[in-house]
């Protein structure tokens, strides 16, 4: 882990625990937490294998409409069911879910603690009467569950905000490392599907603000405020994961091509650029704005510029990150058949 890399994670540490001793503006907390959630996201997944689940075209024109039944239908349960029986229900699947996510965050610092042995000995567990189903871990990773297991319970028991922001900020940081968009022409179709998605359901109905107010779980990050009326404000997930994993393969290309282009400079200025424009008009207009609507153009905006500036719009375009793994490989394998 390089300094910069270093820095920006403990800055994040510092800057989700600054409101417990210190008044922080939300508007500023919103925008620096947001942004180095999105860095350090970006720097984690940048390894010698690609992150391990791609995106294909379909996948990303579909995302929008499933995002949008999955919407309606978490609408549909607050308002038919009992509220405090949706969510128990959600508690239970983000505790599972927060362990996973919290422990694979935080397995990279403690690992370098630990022996090596217990890095990498795989340990593997068959469950009972299904023998076919096994699960594997090593020690490393039982040490690292210890902790998100503890920040689980107590969001489980007390919903502090704290707790909830330190999963919500795991779930950020593996999502951008762990997804891939695998090419740009993809990370187009999904950020234009997802401006359109995040513009309805925002503006043109009750449901995303309804469900996002309703939603009693992790998929929001909670910045406290002085005021009594509104004691939070709120940033969706889905805000810093969608333009953080196109900022990520920006910075992959950069890596790929083994020089400084600095495309993920363009792409990450953009995003902060776009989340600097959603507090401002959110707090001119007072009212929730759909994030995405200002995020999407600035990031897509600010890369295309670059890019044309520099004259590799075709070069962009072509990169392709399976295929260019899938190249790496072939190469791999022929030099140690000739060796």
């Amino acid at each position: 882990m390089k300094n910069h890399e270093r820095m920006a994670n403990f800055a994040l540490a510092g800057l989700a625990l600054a409101p417990l001793v210190v008044k922080i503006d939300p508007n500023l907390n919103v925008i620096l937490t947001a942004s180095l959630t999105v860095y350090v996201g970006c720097y984690r997944s940048v390894k010698a294998t690609p992150p391990s689940e791609t995106m294909s075209n379909e996948h990303a024109m579909r995302f929008p409409l499933v995002g949008s039944a999955m919407l309606l239908s978490l609408f549909l349960l607050f308002k038919f069911l009992s509220k405090d029986l949706v969510n128990a229900v959600l508690t239970s699947y983000f505790f599972v879910l927060g362990i996973a996510a919290l422990s694979a965050t935080l397995l990279p610092a403690i690992a370098r603690f630990l022996p090596k042995p217990w890095n990498d000995n795989l340990i593997i567990w068959r469950f009972p009467y299904i023998r076919s189903l096994e699960v594997e871990f090593t020690k490393s990773q039982i040490i690292a569950a210890i902790p998100g297991t503890f920040f689980c319970a107590w969001y489980a028991t007390k919903k502090h905000w704290l707790a909830n922001n330190i999963l919500g900020l795991a779930f950020c940081i593996q999502g951008i490392e762990m997804l891939s968009l695998g090419s740009f022409k993809t990370g187009a179709i999904l950020l234009s599907g997802l401006f359109v998605y995040d513009i309805f359901w925002v503006f043109f109905t009750p449901v995303m603000v309804s469900v996002a107010k309703s939603f009693d779980a992790p998929i929001k990050l909670l910045f406290p405020t002085s005021d009594s009326a509104r004691p939070f404000s709120m940033l969706g997930l889905g805000d810093i994961v969608i333009p953080g994993i196109f900022v990520a393969l920006a910075l992959r290309y950069d890596v790929s091509r083994g020089k400084e282009s600095g495309y993920f400079r363009s792409a990450f200025l953009g995003y902060v650029v776009g989340l600097v424009l959603t507090i401002f008009v959110m707090n001119w207009f007072q009212a929730a704005q759909p994030a995405l609507l200002y995020i999407v153009p600035a990031v897509t905006g600010f890369l295309a510029a670059h890019c044309l500036w520099n004259g590799e719009v075709k070069h962009l375009l072509e990169f392709d990150e399976s295929k260019t793994t899938s190249s790496e490989e072939t190469e791999a394998d022929s030099s140690k058949k000739e060796e």
